[in-house]
This record gives C-alpha cells, sequence and structure tokens, in this order.
C-alpha cells in the first residue's frame, strides 16, 4: 500500500488528450439539425443564377424539414442527414422586365444520395414564352448550380462541424499551432521470438469463462412493426445511423454497426420470433452467443423477451449496454415506439 502523501502507480491515471473517451470506443453523437439549417440557409437564400437566357435568384427558403447528426464509434465518423427544401425564386428573361416566380423542391437530401443525384424539381404557374424560358434555365443550369451548394453543405458537414468530435489518442500527434507534441508509450516489449500469429494460438484451448442475459422491453407498436425493424436493412440503417448488410433468411448473415456486430439469422418466425449467432468483434475469434428474441402482442404494444447465452464474462458489461443504447433506446427515439423497461 502506498503511503499518506505518495501515489500508487496502480491507480495514476495518466493525462491523454481521450481520457474522456478512451481510444474513441464509445458512441457518441453531435446534433447537427441547427447548424444544418444554418448553413443550408446561408447556402441556398440569395443565391444567383445565371446565365445568357437570364438571371433568377433563390429569394426565400419557404420550407425546410428534416434532421442530421454525425456520430463518432471507434474513430469512425458516421453521418445521417434527410431534408426536404421548399424554394421560391424570381427571375427574369434577358432584355424583360417581366418579373417570372416560381418554386424549387427538393425531396432528397439525404445521406443515402449524393449531391448530384438530389432531385430538384422546378415549377412555376406563369405562363407563356418567358415562363418557359426561366423555367427551363432553373431546371438546367438553375438546378446544376444548387446541387453544387448542397455538395458544399455535405462537405462542410462532414469536415467543419465534426472538428473535436475524434479526440486524438494517446501515441498520435496532437498539432497546437506550430508545435506539435507526440505522445509514447512504449507498452510491453515483446521477446523477438515471440510472433502475432504466436500471441493468437495462446486463445486456443483457453476456457472463457461465459454469462446469460434476459431482459424484457415494452414498445407502442404492434409486432410486426417491431419484427420489421429487426430484420429489414432499410430500417436497420435508420435506427443504426450507419450502414448495414442483413439478408433476413435463415442462414443469412448480417453485418452492423461498421462490423462491429456480426452473426447469422437461425431461426425467423415472422412476428413472433428471432433467433441469432451473434458476436461482438473483440470477442475470441470465431465465438458466437445465441440470442432469441420473442415479440407478443399485447393489444397497444408489444413485449419483447430477448435471452442470450454465451457471452464471455468480460465483455458482458459492454453487452448489456449496448443492447440498452444501441437497440432499445435507438429504436424507441428513432420510430417512436417509446415506452418503459419492465
Amino acid at each position: 500500500m502506498a503511503k499518506w502523501g505518495e501515489g500508487d502507480p496502480r491507480w495514476i491515471v495518466e493525462e491523454r488528450p481521450d481520457a474522456t473517451n478512451v481510444n474513441n470506443w464509445h458512441w457518441t453523437e453531435k446534433n447537427a439539425s441547427q447548424w444544418s439549417k444554418d448553413k443550408i440557409d446561408e447556402l441556398l437564400n440569395g443565391l444567383e443564377i445565371n446565365d445568357i437566357i437570364g438571371n433568377c435568384v433563390i429569394t426565400e427558403i419557404e420550407k425546410m424539414e428534416g434532421e442530421a447528426s454525425a456520430n463518432n464509434r471507434k474513430a469512425k465518423l458516421i453521418f445521417f442527414f434527410e431534408w426536404t427544401l421548399h424554394l421560391k425564386w424570381s427571375g427574369k428573361v434577358s432584355g424583360t422586365t417581366k418579373n417570372i416566380e416560381g418554386t424549387v423542391i427538393i425531396p432528397n437530401l439525404s445521406d443515402e444520395n449524393n449531391a448530384d443525384e438530389v432531385d430538384v424539381n422546378v415549377t412555376t404557374s406563369a405562363t407563356g414564352p418567358d415562363a418557359d424560358a426561366m423555367k427551363q434555365l432553373m431546371r438546367t443550369v438553375g438546378a446544376k448550380v444548387i446541387r453544387e451548394q448542397l455538395a458544399k453543405y455535405i462537405k462542410s458537414l462532414k469536415e467543419d462541424f465534426t472538428q473535436g468530435m475524434i479526440l486524438p489518442k494517446k501515441d498520435t500527434e496532437v498539432k497546437n499551432g506550430d508545435k506539435t507534441q507526440v505522445t509514447k508509450d512504449p507498452g510491453v516489449k515483446l521477446p523477438s521470438s515471440v510472433s502475432t500469429p504466436d500471441l493468437k494460438q495462446l486463445q486456443i484451448g483457453v476456457k472463457v469463462e461465459m454469462q446469460s442475459y434476459t431482459c424484457n422491453q415494452n414498445f407502442k407498436c404492434p409486432p410486426v412493426e417491431l419484427y420489421n425493424v429487426l430484420t429489414q436493412p432499410e430500417l436497420m440503417r435508420a435506427f443504426t445511423c450507419a450502414s448495414v448488410q442483413v439478408n433476413p433468411s435463415v442462414g443469412g448473415k448480417f453485418n452492423l454497426f461498421e462490423g462491429n456486430i456480426t452473426g447469422t439469422f437461425v431461426e425467423l418466425l415472422p412476428n413472433k420470433k428471432i433467433v441469432q449467432k451473434w458476436r461482438f468483434r473483440t470477442w475470441p475469434e470465431g465465438h458466437h452467443s445465441t440470442v432469441t428474441i420473442e415479440l407478443k402482442d399485447e393489444g397497444d404494444s408489444t413485449k419483447l423477451s430477448l435471452s442470450q447465452s454465451g457471452i464471455p464474462s468480460t465483455e458482458f458489461d459492454k453487452t448489456v449496454e449496448g443492447w440498452q443504447r444501441y437497440y432499445w433506446e435507438a429504436i424507441k427515439r428513432t420510430f417512436g415506439f417509446g415506452a418503459f423497461l419492465l
């Protein structure tokens, strides 16, 4: 035991730039909705479209509905944004004084599309040659300029808004002005005769203590909706805020959270039961737990019962936290199925 006034080195927490989220392990989320509204307004409101045919200007953002967020998981940034925009425009054909007004509707500005894939729908209630000319101008030159501005928004969201989200790791360089401070961790030196394959081989034949986990959750939705959320790729992508690979069939594989969770569907009973072989990336190589999810219709809600066996004891707490935060809470928040823990 250390004497009073002396520090026991086993309990001294060293200073490191990522101390609040070591190695950026935990999922962190930053709401980008208001920032996005301000940025889109800055890029589109008052935007001028000039051509030999005539000149137009975006006079107002009449409607801007949606949301955006940036997430950090193990130093990987994951973006989710989805916006519907209604713009008003006004313009004149070159050499004329007649003002033509119209609207631009952008229904699919989202993380699923590149900026050049975004739909730009142009309409006007005006009629006649001048109206046709201005509508054509906005559908060609105007659409191109608008998409270029939306590309700037996406780039800024990914580069500017996320500054500081990924904390520098212990062994990485931390730049401060013109000075660069490098923190080194010598770690444990291995004998030169020990190779990486030898270390992996040490895991073979070592008995790993296992634990089981059960929980009940209540969701304000019918069983069919909850079953779809747990099996359909597009819905799983929505609540995980990340790309997914899911084949919802017996023997089909799934890959979630950028490969952190993988497995296979063992049994699928639509709207009632899901059985999976399920593993986390950090578990011993080749080891899978068995996850059984049962859904029960309770009239105004669905009761979900989960049991999971074969969880490595050293990973138990992290696994339980993962179900709660990244599955149940995320599903309720994303789809409005909020309820209570039984």
